[in-house]
This record gives structure tokens, C-alpha cells and sequence, in this order.
């Protein structure tokens, strides 16, 4: 009996690829508050989830913003050990990269699904790991997923592009290069920063989600004209990071459970987001009274025509970004033989 028993502990070393560590202790900031729609529910989720399906072999506690670290600040105190790990968005960081935007939105930029098989199969994870993460001393797991933006709050109708000139807006990531090339002052709040900036007049207007979560935010109180498509946004990505240091020395089993915690994440916010906007978007035309409008095909053909400017110029900046840019060009090109073959127009 007591050979049986060696031999079975035998087998799950072996199973696990290496001996078995000890239960790792993660505290986890987050750049999104955890009674935020989507965004924030799902890092609690996401933490109970790895708490759970490890027996406690990995404990993850969820930290408001502010309560470990500021919102924007997740990437450097991952780094140097400050905090365990992150609940954030690779578009975050760019003050460290640029190119950390184009592992968070593209604008006129793939959908959820087209994000996910670049990141998952066509190697862009590793890209954004090897390139970019790991100079931070960081490992990245993509762990979300949000389907499209809305394309901004207004305080009044915008009847042509010119009328966004001088007004101060926040915005996110490289969609805010495109909106500064029509002469907007974009800057860049954390989300419960949004409101207050919009009820003193710090800002004219504000992108940040999608309905349900723009809903949840009260944008609709202050601001009544709300613009689709989020030509800025069409699918989001969320990752957990963690110190590559705390990464590194874990099991082989315990790296893979929150790997696939991630890619459950993944999707669970993909259905969810999917499942919640259109409730939203109706209440807040029929219950307070939001005026939903449509950028027309010219407009959107001057955003994406600006959107191609940046793009070349930000390739100029940034090395990194230049490569990336590259990958994604190529995987597009071939994944665009599929979608224009198998998907109705």
C-alpha cells in the first residue's frame, strides 16, 4: 500500500512537470473598480475563479484602484514587486510604450474573435510578452475581452467634425491620436475620474465603454448625445499581469490554472458584454432620454483616414510598435481570405 501511495505522488509531480510549489499568495490592484460592469466584475470573478479551481494552491485577492496602487500606475509597481499582479489594459502603459496600444484597441481594428486568434494563435501574446512585458519584468495572460464602444458623450449634436475642434475630450489610447489630428484635446482619465472632470467642465465630452458600462458611470446625466460605431474600439482587451519573478517560480500547474481562468474570463466577458448593451442602450434612450446618432460614412472615412496617418507616424516612433503593427498587418491579410469567403457582408 505505502508503494501506492509513493507511486501516485510519483505521477502528479510528474503530471505538474516539476515538484509541487508552495500555494502562492496574489495581491492583485485593479485599474477598473470592482462595481463597475464587466470591467470590474470580472477581475473579482477571475480571482475567486483561480481561488477555487486550485483548492486555494493559488490565492488571488482583488484591490480596488487606488487601494494598493493608482489605476495607471499597475505596470511599474508589478514590475518592481510593489504589488503581485494587475487587473488592467495593456493600453494603459503606453507612457512606457506605445505599442502597448495596438494589445489593447485598434481603431477600424479587428473584433473580438479576429483579436483573439492573433493574440491566441497567430503569435501575439508572445509578441506582446517577449517585446514589451518582459523588459517590465512582467508576464501578461490576455484575460478579457469588451465588444464595441460607444464613440463618445456629447454635450450637444455634432453636426460636422469641425465643431470638435478646441473641445477637451477624454479619450483612450490610439483613437485619442486621431481625435488630436481634428484638433481635439484629448487626455486620458481613469474611469472614476470621468464624471467629476465632466460635471466641473475639466472636459467637454468623454469616451470610455460600452453602454452598460457608460450607463453605470451616469454619463447620461451631464452629457445627452451618444455616438456609434466606436470606430476607436471594436473589441477591448483586458490582461492579468503578474511579476515575472512570482511567475516564474510557480508549477507548471499553477501557471496553466490561471491560463485557463484567463481564457474562460475571455469569454464569459465576450458573452456577457454581448448579452447586457442592448438592455442598456434601450434604457437609456427611452428612460433617460439620450439622443443615440451614427458618425455618417464620410465621417468615419475622415477618422480612418487620419487613423492611417498615425499609424505611419507612430511607426516611426516606436521600434516595437513598427513590429507589431507589421504582425497584425500580415495576420489580417491572410485571416481576411477567410472572412471574406465564410462571413455575410
Amino acid at each position: 500500500m505505502k508503494n501506492l501511495v509513493i507511486a501516485a505522488a510519483m505521477s502528479a509531480i510528474c503530471l505538474t512537470g516539476t515538484a509541487i510549489a508552495e500555494p502562492v499568495k496574489l495581491k492583485m490592484g485593479s485599474s477598473f473598480p470592482s462595481s463597475q460592469p464587466l470591467l470590474g466584475t470580472s477581475g473579482v470573478d477571475f480571482a475567486k475563479t483561480v481561488t477555487a479551481i486550485t483548492g486555494g494552491d493559488v490565492q488571488v485577492k482583488f484591490y480596488e484602484p487606488g487601494a494598493l496602487v493608482p489605476a495607471f500606475e499597475i505596470l511599474d509597481a508589478v514590475g518592481s514587486g510593489t504589488v503581485d499582479a494587475g487587473w488592467a489594459n495593456p493600453g494603459y502603459h503606453t507612457k512606457n510604450d506605445i505599442a502597448f496600444a495596438l494589445f489593447s484597441a485598434v481603431p477600424f481594428g479587428p473584433r473580438a474573435s479576429e483579436y483573439a486568434a492573433w493574440m491566441f494563435y497567430g503569435g501575439g501574446s508572445e509578441m506582446l510578452n517577449e517585446k514589451l512585458y518582459s523588459k517590465f519584468n512582467v508576464h501578461s495572460e490576455i484575460c478579457g475581452v469588451s465588444p464595441p464602444e460607444t464613440a463618445g458623450w456629447f454635450r450637444k449634436e455634432i453636426n460636422n467634425l469641425d465643431e470638435l475642434k478646441g473641445m477637451k475630450m477624454r479619450f483612450f489610447g490610439l483613437g485619442a491620436r486621431v481625435m488630436q489630428k481634428l484638433g481635439v484635446d484629448t487626455q486620458l482619465l481613469p474611469g472614476g475620474d470621468i464624471y467629476p472632470a465632466l460635471e466641473r467642465g475639466t472636459i467637454d465630452a468623454t469616451e470610455y465603454s460600452m453602454p452598460a458600462v457608460d450607463e453605470n458611470a451616469g454619463f447620461y446625466q451631464l452629457a445627452k448625445y451618444n455616438y456609434f460605431p466606436g470606430w476607436h474600439q471594436q473589441s477591448t482587451l483586458q490582461d492579468f499581469i503578474i511579476n515575472l519573478d512570482i511567475w516564474n517560480g510557480m508549477s507548471d500547474g499553477q501557471r496553466l490554472a490561471i491560463r485557463t481562468a484567463c481564457r474562460a474570463s475571455f469569454t464569459n466577458m465576450l458573452a456577457e458584454g454581448e448579452a447586457i448593451n442592448g438592455a442598456a442602450l434601450t434604457r437609456l434612450q427611452n428612460d433617460h432620454g439620450v439622443n443615440i446618432r451614427q458618425w455618417s460614412d464620410e465621417q468615419l472615412a475622415v477618422f480612418e483616414e487620419n487613423w492611417a496617418v498615425v499609424a505611419e507616424e507612430l511607426q516611426k516612433e516606436s521600434a516595437t510598435f513598427a513590429e507589431a503593427w507589421s504582425a497584425l498587418q500580415e495576420f489580417r491579410s491572410e485571416y481576411n481570405v477567410w472572412k471574406s469567403n465564410a462571413y455575410l457582408k
